[in-house]
């Protein structure tokens, strides 16, 4: 039996798709999975005081705030959990409403950051959308003194990002689990790192958060998409492809990236 949705107004038809505790045995699974990646690379500790997270109101973020949340007071410190969304025309996410996500904040007592992007159709381009995108991150989390901020990306994007990096730069780097960001003053950490993409869809299907994971015209076609595509090629053969790929990126690309 798939867990119930919580309905927040009486007076609303609309139902919140809330996931929390006690989970199926999936979300039992990636709660263990998040508690394991959080031991291993040291992204909580008992001086972490407040986290951000980055939520584009997609499966992987949604999932990420939802498991964090579950976890504070429970073997890590109660710490103070924020969500910052970036609203506007173009952005690269779930295309989902602030205000939808707003009310989702409101019923588990996260305070909701909104960021805005002016960007038009003609200005959308990946690499620039993203300085954008993580420069407004950044200031809305430092604003509340959050220097700790969680990103949705999980083991299939660290496999992409190692892939594309090889073949377009030469450069043996996927992504790491905890990165210090010195000009900004904050560090990202990556939770979900050792999740697998299509175990945060089930679970976003048990709990009735699954949306379209990018509306982005230009995202559609981008380099790390012909990435993943080439990758589902590779495991017509090698079926570990794609999960060895994210796993030879933790063991030699942290290594590689954490020499002084």
């Amino acid at each position: 039996m798939l867990p119930p949705i919580k309905t927040v107004e009486k007076s609303a038809s609309l139902a919140l798709p809330i996931a929390k505790p006690p989970w199926t045995n999936l979300g039992r699974e990636l709660e263990s999975a998040l508690r394991k990646a959080i031991f291993d690379f040291s992204l909580i500790d008992q001086t972490t005081q407040k986290i951000a997270v980055a939520l584009s109101g997609g499966k992987d973020s949604l999932s990420l705030l939802y498991l964090l949340h579950a976890i504070r007071g429970r073997g890590f410190p109660n710490f103070e959990l924020y969500a910052i969304h970036m609203e506007g025309e173009y952005s690269c996410g779930a295309g989902i409403d602030g205000s939808f996500l707003g009310k989702i904040c409101k019923e588990i007592e996260v305070p909701l950051l909104l960021c805005h992007s002016e960007r038009k159709l003609e200005q959308l381009e990946c690499y620039s959308c993203s300085r954008e995108r993580r420069k407004a991150i950044f200031a809305a989390a430092r604003g509340v003194g959050a220097e700790t901020i969680a990103f949705g990306h999980h083991r299939d994007d660290s496999a992409q990002t190692l892939l594309l990096n090889l073949l377009h730069k030469a450069e043996f780097a996927a992504n790491l689990p905890k990165v210090r960001m010195q000009d900004f003053g904050v560090t990202i950490i990556r939770p979900l790192i050792y999740i697998a993409e299509r175990d945060l869809r089930k679970f976003a299907e048990e709990y009735r958060f699954l949306r379209i994971s990018c509306q982005c015209p230009v995202g559609q076609n981008s380099k790390r998409k012909e990435v993943d595509r080439l990758i589902s090629l590779l495991e017509e053969a090698f079926p570990n492809a794609r999960s060895n790929l994210a796993k030879a990126g933790l063991l030699f690309g942290s290594q590689k990236a954490m020499r002084p």
